[in-house]
């Protein structure tokens, strides 16, 4: 990477008339030095089985070189032609509602011996046709890929062959998922039911295991097909996204995100998320952090949002704020989706960079300032090497499980506790990556790892946990974890099952609470945060120092919340759903104690701090002021030079941040 990528994705195929030199007019002069193309118009791209069009790429891709942008194609694989439907019915996905019916995208069954030729057909036609082509700088394969949720017959026969392959024997399937129970047993493999009316949680589990690996395989094998076209200078990405709660949210269900990057050469990213008086960087950063963790390298925001719903419009300055965010957790593109505002179909107000005018509006205009900086400041900011000390394990199993065994009242999710537990790291300018069960061997570079309900986990996870701390780590488990294997098997023995040695605790009863709260304000958060939500579990400490009791009249001899020396290291335990407010505090002791406590920790949310090396192996240092008041802080660093204003910086000097306002020290 040579130059900090700014780009929007762009559709020629939708234009409401003839524009494409004024667009790469107004694109050139908001600094756009990239464009992504051609992966939503397969139905363009093939009007008719076998008759190719490919005018509208060809003249993009033209027209951007002879400007001097850069281009990236995707594959137009993620929303089916109407004539495929006709022809092949099977295409779409059958799913547990039912017969898939056409119309949305994204409604295909990915193993579909018909869709996968014809994917692989469209793929080979346009790759081989652009890829030697001075625009393209790579490739996107497919769009925000996940299951779908297909599980017709022919799927069904997959997973057969998937479990016999895993467990061998009938017997050991039976014994490993408990089928036994409402007669589920199964005899013979002839005899394999479909799961989609499962009620064993076990079997379901396996099952999401297995479609999150087809989608794993299939990003794989359009990979394998782009490589073979791809030239030395060229790279293969892919867009994954989130859990949505009306914006990006969390680890996505659907996607093993760390097995399907391993194909790719660079990780991609979609990030949205609440803007105006809801904008906190929270989601920019949880999604950047999770991206830069998946190949421990640079990512690309292949999209992200520009003025999308009306209530995201962002107020003046935040557009600035957003485009650097990104590239203070890792990002070396930002890119919008999408240019023009379309004027039909299902996201016609979703507003891209340009409004439905197609003319200026103050949006497009702040964009050009940013085109400007990055343009300017790319040898200082481009791929940034962050070392974070701190981790989140996130695993697909444990939100699966929480899935199938859900926590009281059905709100508290796993996504929400990793949420709970992340924005109060981030709020505490506490830098962190995301890990996973299968980097499990690789947890002693961190001094903290934080645990958020591992509620499904191997014994060898456990046993490697309990390690990482004896050797010196500090975990932090919350409630929920250690509970159950791999396949949802609870452990025969006392809660929390092997962690409970390294977190010096045992329990054997949980119950929802009320009216319950931590006793004396055990933190000074504050009497009114010490209430007790949704679940807890009666904690009776073996080892473990107490750092909360329950107040309750029954319940209030049980421990809420501990701390464990275990050789050399720290453990403690979250034995219920605490407020963000005791929750951030139980955090805080747990940094303090693993030496993550520093300068930039006495600089609180609305104000965040972000930091790493540049490629000159300088000290790039991000201050964000993410609120509409102004705020300001002393410079704690070393001497520097603030970049977008040129100007120098002195250590301890005080510095005022406007409303949605930030400053890059370079040091």
């Amino acid at each position: 990477m040579h130059e900090l990528l700014y780009g929007v994705a762009y559709y020629d195929e939708y234009m409401p008339y003839e524009r494409l030199d004024e667009d790469i007019r107004m694109m050139k002069a908001a600094g756009i030095n990239l464009v992504r193309i051609a992966e939503s118009t397969w139905s363009t791209h093939e009007p008719q089985n076998g008759v190719f069009d490919f005018t509208s790429v060809d003249r993009v891709l033209d027209a951007m070189h002879k400007a001097g942008i850069h281009v990236i194609i995707g594959t137009p694989t993620y929303a089916v032609p109407t004539w495929m439907v006709k022809e092949h019915p099977e295409v779409l996905a059958e799913t547990s509602r039912g017969p898939g019916r056409y119309g949305a995208r994204q409604i295909m069954d990915i193993t579909s011996p018909a869709y996968l030729f014809y994917s692989e057909r469209i793929i080979r036609r346009l790759i081989s046709r652009v890829s030697k082509h001075p625009a393209v700088i790579g490739y996107q394969v497919d769009n925000e890929t996940k299951h779908y949720g297909t599980c017709g017959h022919n799927v069904q026969l997959k997973f057969v062959k998937y479990i016999k392959d895993k467990f061998g024997t009938p017997e050991r399937l039976n014994d490993e998922f408990g089928l036994s129970y409402w007669s589920n047993r199964i005899n013979s493999w002839e005899d394999f039911p479909s799961v989609v009316g499962t009620i064993n949680g076990s079997l379901g589990a396996e099952f999401a295991r297995f479609q999150r690996q087809l989608v794993t395989d299939f990003l794989a094998w359009q990979v394998s097909i782009v490589n073979e076209y791809k030239q030395a200078n060229q790279f293969v990405t892919h867009n994954f996204d989130f859990s949505w709660k009306g914006h990006s949210f969390g680890v996505q269900p659907d996607v093993d995100h760390f097995a399907a990057a391993a194909a790719l050469d660079i990780a991609g990213v979609d990030i949205y998320h609440p803007s105006r008086d809801e904008l906190t960087g929270k989601e920019i950063s949880f999604g950047g952090d999770l991206t830069r963790s998946l190949k421990q390298s640079n990512y690309f925001v292949l999209e992200t949002q520009a003025q999308a719903f009306p209530e995201w419009t962002p107020y003046p300055g935040q557009l600035r704020l957003q485009a650097f965010s990104h590239l203070a957790s890792g990002a070396n593109m930002v890119e919008y989706w999408h240019w023009h505002s379309i004027h039909n179909s299902i996201e016609t107000y979703w507003k891209g960079l340009l409004s439905h005018d197609l003319d200026t509006n103050p949006t497009y205009e702040e964009a050009m300032s940013i085109g400007q900086d990055f343009a300017r400041l790319s040898p200082e900011l481009i791929s940034l090497q962050i070392t974070n000390e701190a981790a989140i394990l996130v695993s697909n199993e444990a939100l699966t499980s929480l899935e199938w065994f859900k926590l009281p009242g059905g709100q508290t999710d796993y996504n929400v506790i990793v949420r709970l537990l992340y924005d109060r790291l981030y709020e505490m300018n506490i830098g962190c990556d995301l890990v996973h069960p299968g980097s499990a061997d690789d947890l002693d570079r961190y001094k903290l790892i934080v645990v958020p309900a591992l509620y499904a986990a191997s014994d060898e996870l456990l046993e490697r946990l309990n390690r990482y701390v004896d050797n010196g780590g500090h975990v932090v488990y919350t409630f929920k974890s250690g509970f159950a294997n791999e396949h949802i098997q609870v452990r025969n023995t006392v809660q929390p099952g092997i962690i409970g040695q390294a977190c010096g605790i045992k329990y054997s009863q949980f119950v929802t609470p009320s009216a319950v709260k931590l006793k004396d304000d055990p933190f000074g958060a504050g009497e009114e945060y010490n209430t007790v939500n949704t679940w807890m579990e009666l904690i009776t400490p073996t080892t473990a120092n107490v750092l909360a009791w329950y107040e309750h009249p029954h319940w209030g001899a049980y421990a809420a919340i501990t701390e464990n020396r275990y050789g050399k290291g720290v453990a403690t335990y979250i034995g219920c759903l605490t407020t963000p407010e005791v929750t951030g505090k139980v955090l805080e002791r747990a940094c303090r104690e693993a030496g993550l406590w520093g300068q930039d920790q006495q600089i609180r949310f609305p104000l965040i701090v972000k930091s790493g090396k540049n490629l000159a192996g300088q000290t790039i240092r991000y201050y964000f002021n993410y609120s509409a008041g102004k705020h300001s802080f002393s410079y704690p660093h070393g001497n520097g030079l603030e970049l977008v204003s040129s100007q120098p910086i002195a250590s301890g000097e005080t510095i005022l941040l406007e409303a949605w306002g930030f400053i890059i020290v370079l040091e």
